[in-house]
């Protein structure tokens, strides 16, 4: 059965655009195959029979210049001063904190007071 995932089709016998349905058939409780219809007229399909799967189409009208430019939300020097890479700046489940000035702050805030702190000892700790 080729097709894969596909369900819209336009079917041989009523020419409409419609979508493939897949209905399972059974022996007893044990599921033994799968019929294949319409959902347009129910037309049933045959185990070989082509359903005349849709095929997507593929537009191309963007090219490179229509892409966005990286934006940089930082400089280069204020990327390093943020409170996130601070060796005063403490984690926990419930808040970040600042240890030097003993308050709640957020991991993108900047201080005139910022430490560079060593990302490998870094622990969560609770305050």
């Amino acid at each position: 059965m080729s097709g894969g995932g596909q369900v819209e089709i336009v079917c041989p016998q009523c020419g409409q655009e419609a979508f493939l349905i897949r209905e399972p058939v059974y022996d007893g409780f044990a599921k033994v195959g799968e019929r294949r219809k319409c959902s347009s007229c129910g037309y049933f399909f045959g185990d070989e029979e082509d359903p005349g799967y849709k095929r997507a189409e593929v537009l191309d009208i963007f090219d490179e210049s229509d892409r966005t430019q990286k934006t940089e939300v930082f400089e280069d020097g204020e990327r390093g001063i943020l409170c996130r890479y601070c060796r005063h700046y403490v984690v926990n489940p419930f808040t970040q904190w600042c240890g030097l000035h003993r308050r709640e702050v957020e991991a993108t805030d900047t201080c005139d007071e910022f430490e560079k702190g060593d990302e490998n000892s870094k622990e969560e700790s609770v305050i």
